[in-house]
């Protein structure tokens, strides 16, 4: 019998920083986060960045860093800063927020 693969569960702060307000950035953020499996928020900062919490598979939350470096097609990311948080497990799903 095959021994379970153990997937560690992690929690990501991050902001984003660049022409991301205005562009459809939250709504995809929110998209992908879903497809992913992730739980957590996003949402637009009033200094024009985007702050999200990303929370789930290590993995999946790699991607969606990933992701967010690059954006919406009309997005222009200047800079992603990542954090790395405990684990809270307050979310039961992704939501964009104010």
């Amino acid at each position: 019998m095959a021994a379970a693969v153990k997937t560690s569960i992690v929690r990501a702060h991050i902001f984003i920083s660049g022409r991301v307000q205005g562009v459809d950035f939250r709504y995809a953020t929110k998209t992908r986060a879903d497809a992913l499996g992730l739980t957590g928020w996003v949402r637009d900062l009033l200094d024009g960045r985007v702050e999200a919490i990303f929370e789930g598979e290590e993995g999946a939350v790699r991607q969606a860093i990933h992701w967010c470096r690059v954006g919406t097609p009309s997005a222009s990311v200047d800079q992603v800063e990542v954090t790395f948080e405990s684990v809270t497990e307050d979310f039961d799903r992704f939501h964009i927020t104010w």
